[in-house]
C-alpha cells in the first residue's frame, strides 16, 4: 500500500509534464514585450544633387548624356563623354577665336521685306522672333582683332537665327568685312553654318551669292588670305558661294556640307545614300576640303595657316 502510494507521488504522469512544458511563462512573456528594444524611425537620407541637376544643363544631341554650361564652356562646347561638337553661337564663336575684340562691323544694316512676304507668318514676325531669340540683329555677326600677333577680320554664322539663312544683310555684313580686310590688308576667316539663301527675300538673296563672290575676289586679287571654318551644317547658297570660296578650308568633325540635302538626293538618283556620306570626313576623302580639324586645335591651326600666308613671325615658334 505504502508503496503504491509513493510510486504515485513520485512518477509524474508524461502527459502532463509535455503539457507543462508548453505552457507560456505570463511573467517572463510580459517582462520581454516591455523591455524589448524599440526601433528607432530610419531617416532617409536624401541623395547629395550632382551638378547636373543643380546647374543649367545641356543634353548632348549624339550621346544624349547631360552637361552643365560651365563644362560646355571650359570644354569649347564639345561633349566630354562622345566628344561629339556641338553648335556654338556667332558671338561666342568669335569671342572664343580673338583675343581682343576691336570693335563689330554692320550693325547699322537692317532687313527689309520687300515682297511682304507671308507663309505661315509674315515675315518681320519671323524676324522679330529670331532677333528674341538669339539676341542678335542677323545671322552673320562680323568683328575685327587680334588672334595673337595678328590683326584678322572674322565673320560667323548663328544657325539659330531662321537657319543662318543669307539674306540682303548677310551680304551686306560679309562684303563690308571683306572691304575692311582689303583696306587694312589683314585676313578674313569664316566661319559658315547655313541652311543657304533666305526665300522669304526671293531674288534679292540670291543677289548675294555674286555680291560675296566678286568681294572673294577682290580679295584673292589683292593676296589677302581668306580661311573658311565649315561647320555643322553649311547648305544651299551659302556652299554654293562663298564658304567654298576659301583659300583653304577647314571642317569641325562631322560637320554636314553640301548643296542640295540627303533626302532630297536620295529622292532624285532613287538610292539610299549610306554614311557618311556629306560628312566633312567624306568631303576630305573626295578633295573638297583641306583639312578636318578637332574644335580644340581650330585656333591654333588657322593662326599657323594666317601666320605662314601673311608671312609674319609665328610667335608659337618662337
Amino acid at each position: 500500500m505504502a508503496n503504491n502510494m509513493t510510486d504515485t507521488t513520485t512518477k509524474p504522469d508524461s502527459n502532463n509534464d509535455s503539457t507543462a512544458s508548453l505552457a507560456p511563462n505570463t511573467n517572463t512573456a510580459g517582462q520581454s514585450w516591455f523591455k524589448r528594444p524599440i526601433p528607432g524611425i530610419k531617416q532617409q537620407l536624401t541623395a547629395t544633387l550632382t551638378a547636373v541637376e543643380t546647374e543649367p544643363s545641356t543634353k548632348c544631341s549624339n550621346c544624349h548624356s547631360m552637361i552643365t554650361n560651365t563644362a560646355l564652356i571650359f570644354n569649347c562646347y564639345v561633349c566630354p563623354h562622345c566628344d561629339h561638337h556641338l553648335p556654338m553661337s556667332a558671338r561666342e564663336r568669335l569671342n572664343w577665336l580673338l583675343d581682343q575684340v576691336g570693335g563689330e562691323l554692320g550693325q547699322e544694316f537692317t532687313a527689309k521685306d520687300p515682297l511682304s512676304f507671308v507663309d505661315s507668318k509674315p515675315y518681320p514676325e519671323r524676324m522679330i522672333e529670331a532677333q528674341e531669340k538669339t539676341k542678335e540683329s542677323e545671322a552673320l555677326l562680323v568683328m575685327y582683332g587680334k588672334l595673337r600677333n595678328l590683326d584678322v577680320v572674322a565673320c560667323a554664322f548663328d544657325f539659330r537665327f531662321m537657319g543662318g539663312s543669307m539674306g540682303s544683310v548677310v551680304g551686306d555684313r560679309f562684303v563690308q568685312a571683306a572691304e575692311k580686310a582689303l583696306e587694312d590688308k589683314i585676313p578674313l576667316v569664316c566661319f559658315a553654318a547655313s541652311g543657304g539663301a533666305r526665300m522669304q527675300e526671293g531674288l534679292l538673296s540670291l543677289m548675294q551669292m555674286a555680291r560675296t563672290g566678286a568681294a572673294i575676289e577682290r580679295l584673292r586679287l589683292a593676296g589677302i588670305p581668306y580661311i573658311v571654318v565649315l561647320t555643322n551644317p553649311v547648305y544651299g547658297g551659302v556652299t554654293a558661294s562663298l564658304a567654298m570660296l576659301g583659300d583653304i578650308h577647314l571642317a569641325e568633325p562631322k560637320a554636314m556640307i553640301g548643296f542640295a540635302g540627303k533626302r532630297v538626293i536620295e529622292q532624285t538618283v532613287r538610292e539610299t545614300l549610306e554614311e557618311p556620306f556629306q560628312r566633312a570626313e567624306f568631303l576630305l576623302e573626295h578633295g573638297v576640303v583641306d583639312e578636318v580639324v578637332h574644335r580644340h586645335q581650330l585656333i591654333d591651326t588657322i593662326y599657323r595657316l594666317l601666320a605662314k600666308l601673311c608671312r609674319v613671325p609665328n610667335v608659337d615658334a618662337q
